[in-house]
Parts: structure tokens; sequence; C-alpha cells
């Protein structure tokens, strides 16, 4: 686990407003915490979904990343994100899906009550892979 200090470290080397904006929110507030751990490290640990994706979702959720528009969705959930594509955007809407941001969440929301964080998969090796690595 990340401490504040850490966050703080890293935030100094962010250069988007809003992203800065959202984490310092975030490490306000300890509900949101682990969210500020996720958003102050490298963007690769960041979570960017596509809409098909969402379809395996079971509750509403909170994207530490981007919504991208690859898909359809058949389902009518929360969806809170750092951000959204213009198109995915639009097909939410368009599906019944409620969207927000991670900032305006906190806001409405300080307990993150109903809400489960998307963690991005580690990629597990395959076979093929862990023969390389042993010669």
């Amino acid at each position: 686990m990340k401490s504040k200090s850490k966050i703080s470290k890293q935030l100094k080397r962010k250069t988007n407003p809003l992203l800065v904006e959202t984490i310092n929110l975030a490490k306000k507030n300890d509900k949101w915490l682990e969210i500020s751990q996720i958003l102050s490290g490298p963007r690769k640990r960041r979570s960017n979904l596509n809409i098909a994706d969402l379809n395996r979702v079971k509750k509403d959720i909170v994207v530490p990343g981007k919504i991208l528009s690859q898909g359809e969705i058949d389902k009518k959930i929360k969806i809170v994100a750092l951000g959204f594509s213009k198109k995915a955007e639009e097909k939410l809407k368009k599906a019944g899906c409620e969207i927000s941001t991670i900032a305006e969440e906190i806001n409405k929301n300080p307990n993150m009550s109903g809400l489960e964080i998307f963690k991005k998969q580690e990629k597990i090796p395959n076979l093929k892979d862990l023969k390389d690595i042993e010669k």
C-alpha cells in the first residue's frame, strides 16, 4: 500500500490538471485512497476498458482509467471513470447507463457506497514465454 506522502511525491510529476485534481480529491478521502494510489502511479497501471468488457461486470464500477468505445453494452449500470471517449460516452448514454468522472463521484459519493473498483488483470505469461525465460 502506497503512503500519502509517496502519492504526493509521484503527483509532482503529473502534468494533466484534471488528473492532479482527481488524485488530490481521492487522497483526502480514505475510501477513495486506493484510486489515488493507482492514478498516481505509471500510466500502464491504469485500466483502459472497452464498452464490450463492461458486459461482464455485475455491479456499478469505478475504472481508474478511460472507457473506450469498442463494442456494445446491454446493461444499465453506473460507470465512474477518469475519462470517456466521445463515442463511448454517446453509446453509454444511449444504453441508459449512468456515467460520471471520478472527481464528480468523490464529491457526490464520498463513502464510495455501491461501487466496486475495476482492477487491471496482470498478464499471465503463456507456456511459450516461460520456456523462453528458462533458456
